[in-house]
C-alpha cells in the first residue's frame, strides 16, 4: 500500500511517499481502506519532533490519526461493523495510527458508522477535532441549557465544532476570530463574535461559565478575567497550560487541561448531531496523499479556517 513516511525529524520536506505491507486485523479489529485522512496540529507537531515524538519513538513512522474511509476486512470477535461499512475514526490515539495511508487496523470500537449526511472527506476532518470539542464540553464541562460559553479561536478546525456542540447543549455561545470570520461564526450558531485584532475580548464579554481556550499562553490569563467564580476554564494544548492552572488555582478559580482518546461512543454522539443537521464540518482545502507536504505547510502558517484534508 502507499504510505507517507519520514525517516528524521524535521519540517514538511520530510514526509515522502512510501510503500508498507497492508496490515491484518488482529482480533476485535477492523481493516479500513481510507478514502480521507484528516491533517491537525498534533500532526505536524509530532513530525517536527514535538507533539507525541515522545510517544512514537524515533523515526521511521507515519502520522495522522483522522480516517474515514471503507471497512475492508474484520478480525474475529468483531460484532459492531462488517465488510463494506462505512466508517470514520480517530484510532490509537496517542499511539501511532499511521493515518496517511491506503489501510489502517484498529480495534472496532475506534470507529462509528459514517452518517449519511457526511462525505468522506468531512468524515475524515471530525474524529479528533471533534472528540477533543465534545469530550471538553460535554464530559468536563458538562455544558446546560443557558450557560455562557466562550470559545477562542472559534473559526478553528476544534473550535468551530466546539461553537456548534456548546449551542446544541442550549448555551449562549460567544467566539473569538477575527472579523472576516464572523459570518461564517453566525451561520454556525454564534451569539456573539468578537474581533480580538480590535478589541480586548475580557473586556468586551461578560462572565462567562466555561472558557474553552484553544490558543493558550497570555489568552488563557486574560480569560481568567472573564470567568466566572465558579465556572470552568479548558486550557489547550494542555501541556502549555501550566502557567494558566496556576494562576486559576492562585485566584481560586476552576482550569484544567485535557488529551483527548479514542471514544466510539462520542464519535456516535457527533453523528447523530450531523444527521439531526446540528453540526457542519468545514474543510478548507484538500490534498492528494503524496501532497501531506504541501497540506502540513498550509497548516502551519495558523490561518486555516475548519480543517485541512488528505485523500488518498
Amino acid at each position: 500500500m502507499r504510505a507517507i513516511t519520514q525517516r528524521t525529524f524535521g519540517g514538511p520536506e520530510v514526509l515522502v511517499l512510501g510503500s508498507a505491507p497492508v496490515p491484518e486485523p488482529l482480533p476485535t479489529e477492523v481493516r479500513v481502506r481510507v478514502a480521507a485522512a484528516g491533517v491537525n496540529p498534533v500532526d505536524w507537531k509530532t513530525r517536527s519532533g514535538a507533539g507525541m515524538a515522545k510517544v512514537f519513538g524515533e523515526p521511521p513512522f507515519t502520522v495522522g490519526w483522522d480516517v474515514a474511509g471503507t471497512v475492508d476486512a474484520v478480525g474475529p470477535g468483531v460484532t459492531r461493523f462488517a465488510v463494506g461499512d462505512r466508517v470514520f475514526g480517530m484510532p490509537w490515539f496517542p499511539r501511532q495510527a499511521g493515518a496517511y495511508a491506503e489501510f489502517v487496523t484498529a480495534p472496532s470500537r475506534h470507529f462509528a458508522h459514517r452518517p449519511a449526511g457526511l462525505s468522506e472527506v468531512a468524515a475524515a476532518a471530525l474524529p479528533l477535532a471533534g472528540l477533543t470539542a465534545w469530550q471538553c464540553l460535554v464530559d468536563i464541562a458538562a455544558v446546560q441549557p443557558g450557560q455562557r460559553v466562550l470559545v477562542h479561536a472559534a473559526a478553528g478546525g476544534v473550535g468551530h465544532l466546539a461553537v456548534q456542540i456548546a449551542k446544541a447543549r442550549g448555551a449562549h455561545v460567544i467566539g473569538t476570530a477575527s472579523s472576516g470570520k464572523h459570518d461564517l461564526l453566525h451561520d454556525l450558531g454564534v451569539d456573539e463574535a468578537v474581533d480580538y485584532r480590535r478589541e480586548a475580548f475580557e473586556r468586551a464579554v461578560e462572565p462567562v461559565d466555561v472558557v474553552y481556550d484553544l490558543i493558550g499562553g497570555e489568552v488563557s490569563l486574560r480569560s481568567l478575567d472573564v470567568l466566572a467564580p465558579d465556572g470552568l476554564m479548558i486550557c489547550l494544548p494542555s501541556a502549555a497550560a501550566a502557567d494558566a492552572l496556576a494562576a486559576a488555582r492562585e485566584r481560586g478559580l476552576r482550569a484544567t487541561g485535557m488529551l483527548v482518546e479514542p471514544d466510539g461512543d462520542g464519535l456516535e454522539d457527533l453523528a447523530r448531531l450531523v444527521d439531526q443537521r446540528n453540526l457542519r464540518v468545514v474543510v478548507a482545502e484538500t490534498f492528494p496523499l503524496e501532497r501531506a507536504s504541501h497540506a502540513h505547510r498550509a497548516g502551519e502558517l495558523g490561518r486555516t479556517t475548519g480543517k485541512l484534508v488528505l485523500t488518498t
